[in-house]
């Protein structure tokens, strides 16, 4: 969103929460963690400023350890939550964060057609390729032939890839950065931030527990910056967006991978909320004594 609130003098002290983490040592919720309250920081952004609903998972605790507006709901209903309350607030910079499995399994249809709105939020994915709560189940989001404990030879189903459906489905702004380069992913969550539109900020993740594979070591090994490889590389450009999506090196390209300002975003075609009122919650709950006995003679 185009972030128009009064700018605030912030630290990071201001986001810490006193609440106990119950996540693995060595999770990436904690880089992803601290690369929000970066991003807020950065922005000037003040807590009573921000919201992050979440859903279900071990990511989707992250509420619970910041000090900001919070709202967990059910599992895959994370995003729709999110746009209500955006619509319902318009001066919140708005956050939905998800797991993969939440994000891109129950709650994919709802994921999609926010997406094709445009509504003006930031939808962080925390990807770590597997169901880290519920113990160690394969996501739409695990490579074909991951084993798992329910699946002993491995997943037979191929993953979704989520940078090409968010481009196909209509988000103005998908982004990618990795939990272990935390001031990386601070910098496309700022970003994220300050576009006016459904952003999706997909953070790939180690979970130590459940995915022994695809630890720190083998992210470093397996991400590339876009710029760094290709500076000519235009994010604004679909087809080379798409085409960088369908890549199937084995790698992951790190960074803004697509970006559409032209688009109007949902909550700028709305008339209740275009008539100079600012957001839905500052409008006033009266109505014409003359509309108001139109309304009983039509319904009573």
């Amino acid at each position: 969103m185009v972030i128009t609130l009064e700018r605030t003098q912030v630290t990071a002290k201001d986001f810490k929460s006193n609440q106990k983490s119950t996540w693995c040592p060595g999770c990436g919720d904690f880089g992803i963690l601290s690369a929000i309250q970066t991003a807020l920081v950065n922005a000037g952004v003040a807590p009573w400023q921000a919201i992050l609903v979440s859903g279900i998972g071990c990511g989707s605790k992250l509420p619970d350890y910041i000090n900001a507006n919070g709202y967990m709901t059910l599992h895959g209903r994370a995003v729709t939550i999110a746009s209500g309350v955006h619509l319902a607030n318009t001066d919140l910079v708005t956050f939905a964060i998800t797991g993969d499995g939440d994000g891109f399994g129950i709650g994919i249809g709802h994921v999609i057609h926010n997406m094709r709105r445009n509504m003006d939020i930031v939808h962080i994915v925390e990807n770590n390729e597997v169901y880290g709560l519920t113990k160690g189940q394969y996501s739409p989001t695990s490579k074909r032939g991951f084993r798992t404990s329910t699946s002993p030879e491995g997943a037979i189903e191929f993953s979704i890839n989520p940078l090409a459906l968010a481009l196909s489905a209509g988000a103005t702004f998908i982004g990618r950065s990795f939990s272990g380069d935390p001031k990386h992913a601070a910098d496309v969550i700022k970003q994220a931030m300050e576009h006016k539109g459904y952003a999706l900020v997909e953070i790939l993740q180690t979970c130590p527990t459940y995915n022994k594979v695809q630890n720190v070591e083998w992210y470093k090994a397996q991400t590339y910056k876009i710029l760094e490889e290709n500076p000519e590389y235009d994010c604004t450009d679909p087809f080379q967006a798409f085409q960088l999506s369908m890549l199937n090196d084995g790698r992951y390209p790190m960074g803004i991978l697509y970006k559409n300002t032209e688009r109007p975003c949902y909550s700028e075609q709305v008339p209740a909320l275009q008539q100079n009122k600012g957001a839905l919650v500052n409008h006033s709950l009266e109505i014409d004594p003359v509309l108001f006995e139109k309304l009983k003679a039509a319904y009573v």
